[in-house]
């Protein structure tokens, strides 16, 4: 786990250690997909590296290939969950939105997407 004084208090790491109840759709060695408590869509699950990175330009300058493992986890959600027709969005920093400092995609399908910035 990349260390940084935020993975001790990270509700993903949580998450991902079983600390905090998460309604588990999949997951791999290095990842784990669960359901957004406010989902935005009928499929609305986050992915996250079971490892602490702060966001995804982190773990891309970090560990290309982790970053991978989260998309390919996304698209096997997306083609469990709503015939692979999915849009895999990372907010980076809290001016765009994230609000919690441990990298998750959101995987959001299942329903006809149309462009929202927010």
């Amino acid at each position: 786990m990349t260390s940084t004084p935020a993975a001790h208090d990270c509700l993903f790491c949580r998450i991902v250690a079983g600390e905090v109840p998460a309604t588990v759709v999949a997951e791999t060695a290095d990842a784990v997909a669960f359901r957004d408590l406010d989902p935005r869509a009928p499929t609305h699950v986050l992915v996250v590296p079971r490892d602490h990175h702060a966001d995804v330009a982190d773990l891309a300058a970090a560990d290309p290939d982790l970053l991978a493992a989260l998309v390919l986890l996304g698209r096997a959600v997306a083609e469990q969950e709503c015939g692979g027709h999915f849009r895999l969005v990372f907010n980076t920093g809290a001016e765009a939105g994230q609000s919690v400092f441990h990298v998750h995609g959101h995987v959001v399908g299942g329903t006809r997407l149309g462009w929202s910035p927010a």
